[in-house]
């Protein structure tokens, strides 16, 4: 691999190393996996992305088994960014945000959100709202490609739906941008004699040919990350096409992204909460149906798990604040702490959010939210601004954060972490999933958290990764678990994608049909495998198992 390194070094302007430090940084995410790589890149600009591609081709070329794989902030759940390979890592130089306008902004991959949302808060109060909730940390380039959704998605959709245009780079080295094409346009694609006429020439054929099977294959359920989103290339209403809806949600694995066009939304300004405090979850189906008429921005919950764990790790969480900040949360949570103490946990904490163009309308909104609820019985709190709801986001925002921080001994292991169901299953659904979970619960304690109004759940296992039974249990309990939500129309993984914990769950998802036009994809867009292997396609139950994470 030195010898690898070498021609890399010779042929880009950034960073080429492979120093054990960097090597032993890069092999981790946040998922159960761990991936050394054998050379890591830190490219400048997007020409030197597509120097890197062309010496990785070239030596796929010569019978080298080498490939390369994006990494951005490493924030992933599934092991989207891992590899044994060369590994590109965007955030050191390519962490511009190029341009802000009115609805719109342009990004290098490498930005955080942060920092993204930051500028585009400055220029006229715009936010991209599908940002997710490892907002803090997560970047632009893990954010398009995983097509990320959260908190927002209720009202405001995934990523998918704010791609407007992509800088790649193709398996060639070519650059290129994908955009929406009308038909003139498209036909001209396809007349280019290159890897990006074929691409034009095939991808299109194949969703013209099989287009009825595609539209039905596509889930039913308000959030997906599973597979690739053929059913987003071709718009039959506006009469285009856009292969920048196939890279979103791809996880790098048909081409690698150097900059992106979103369209933001300018935010409304004012918001209020309500809070319902669940004793048990035989009333949960009912209560969303209820809320969700009131157009809630978010609807999102965790469990009485995570809030133990938020009270009991509120130093460390408060520690990350500012002084004042910290102070003044740190107080807004005595009656939690209190609950604790008393046992009077809920078992769900529900919170509706509505954000309105004035204070008046918001408060009014979660009135008329909570006043739909009174003859259930519940216990329900109304937040009447930000301030005072504040203490409940940081909990939702925080939960793995402080999973994955500060649970000595076990480690936060998501592998059923991200499946979507109906929100009318929940009486069938979650009595099945509860009795699945039920058996293995001496085995492991877990949370639950997670988009509520949109049938997505987050259910984050604490688990001793060094014992091999415990290890077993991920490849036991992830078929049921899958089985379960796919039997009541659901998805596997609504917004953390599939990686290498769900891609061999795909074939049960969609089947054989459609599993062979993903791989026909990749094989359009990647004919020598050398983007992220593994990962959307060709996944296997043998990687999960020989990749997991040993040793804490």
């Amino acid at each position: 691999m030195d010898d690898l390194k070498s021609r890399l070094a010779k042929a880009i302007i950034g960073d080429v190393t492979n120093d054990s430090a960097t090597l032993m940084k890069m092999s981790r995410d946040t998922s159960v996996f761990t991936r050394t790589p054998s050379v890591v890149v830190y490219p400048k600009d997007a020409k030197d992305v597509s120097a890197l591609v062309k010496v990785v081709s070239a030596a796929k070329a010569t019978g080298e088994d080498v490939s390369v794989t994006a990494r951005s902030a490493g924030t992933d759940m599934s092991g989207g960014p891992l590899t044994h390979s060369v590994l590109a890592v965007f955030t050191k130089y390519m962490n511009k945000v190029i341009e802000v306008g009115d609805g719109y902004a342009i990004t290098e991959p490498g930005v955080f959100y942060r920092d993204f949302e930051k500028q585009t808060l400055a220029k006229g109060d715009q936010i991209l709202p599908s940002y997710p909730a490892s907002r803090e940390i997560a970047a632009m380039g893990g954010i398009l490609n995983n097509n990320s959704g959260g908190e927002r998605t209720l009202e405001y959709g995934k990523t998918e739906r704010y791609v407007e245009e992509v800088d790649v780079v193709l398996a060639d080295g070519t650059l290129t941008t994908f955009k929406a094409l009308g038909p003139d346009e498209l036909e001209e694609k396809k007349k280019l004699n290159t890897l990006e006429g074929d691409i034009y020439r095939k991808m299109s054929a194949l969703i013209i040919d099989n287009r009825d099977a595609i539209a039905a294959a596509k889930p039913k359920v308000s959030k997906n990350s599973a597979g690739y989103a053929l059913w987003d290339v071709f718009d039959i209403e506006n009469g285009t096409f856009n292969l920048a809806k196939l890279i979103c949600g791809a996880q790098g694995t048909l081409a690698l992204t150097t900059k992106m066009k979103l369209k933001l939304v300018k935010q409304q300004g004012y918001r209020s909460m309500l809070v319902v405090f669940l004793k048990d979850l035989d009333t949960l189906p009912e209560i969303v149906r209820r809320v969700l008429p009131f157009n809630p921005e978010s609807f999102e919950s965790y469990d009485d798990q995570t809030f133990k764990l938020a009270v009991k790790f509120m130093p460390q969480m408060l520690s990350q604040m500012g002084l004042a900040r910290a102070a003044r949360l740190g107080i807004s949570f005595l009656p939690e702490m209190a609950m604790v103490l008393e046992g009077g946990v809920p078992k769900l904490v529900l919170m509706a959010e509505f954000s309105e163009d004035s204070h008046a309308e918001a408060l009014a909104m979660a009135k008329k939210a909570s006043d739909a609820l009174k003859d259930l019985g519940l216990q329900t709190s109304i937040k009447k601004d930000e301030r005072s709801a504040e203490k409940y986001w940081v909990v939702r925002r925080e939960s793995f954060a402080l999973l994955r921080k500060n649970v000595h001994g076990l480690y936060a292991a998501p592998f059923i972490d991200d499946f979507v169901v109906p929100p009318d299953s929940y009486p069938q659904f979650l009595p099945e999933l509860n009795a699945l979970l039920d058996l293995y619960r001496d085995k492991f304690i877990y949370t639950i958290a997670g988009h509520i109004g949109n049938g997505n759940f987050h259910i984050i296992p604490l688990m001793d990764l060094t014992k091999p039974e415990i290890r077993q249990i991920i490849l036991d309990l992830s078929p049921k678990v899958y089985e379960l939500v796919i039997k009541y129309g659901g998805s596997t993984t609504g917004e953390h994608n599939d990686g290498i914990i769900r891609t061999p769950y795909l074939p049960l998802m969609f089947g054989t049909k459609i599993v062979e036009l993903f791989l026909e994809t990749k094989k359009i867009f990647d004919p020598q495998n050398i983007f992220n292997p593994g990962k959307k396609v060709n996944g296997s139950f043998a990687a999960i198992k020989d990749d997991m994470i040993t040793h804490l």
